[in-house]
């Protein structure tokens, strides 16, 4: 197998800011460290994950925040997915 032909996943990060009670579980365990807690606060009273400057390409779509948020408040999409629909859109 030829290693110059593998692609790395890339992912965007979405996040439902209301659902998140900010447990730190996708900012501490994101292997990439894409995440960090915003700067305002959600209704509850919480910092949300947003995708930190800088690493807006850096997700690579493991899904692990997707799987670990007690509160089904964080996930990915396929980038290139969406980058084809935008692409045959315009």
């Amino acid at each position: 197998m030829d290693l110059s032909l593998a692609q790395v996943p890339r992912g965007l990060v979405h996040v439902i800011a209301e659902r998140c009670k900010e447990c730190n579980f996708c900012i501490n365990y994101c292997p990439t460290d894409v995440l960090e807690y915003s700067t305002e606060i959600n209704a509850k009273g919480y910092h949300y994950p947003v995708v930190a400057e800088g690493k807006e390409d850096a997700c690579i779509q493991c899904r692990f925040c997707d799987l670990i948020c007690p509160e089904l408040a964080i996930y990915t999409t396929d980038a290139s997915a969406t980058q084809s629909k935008e692409r045959d859109a315009g």
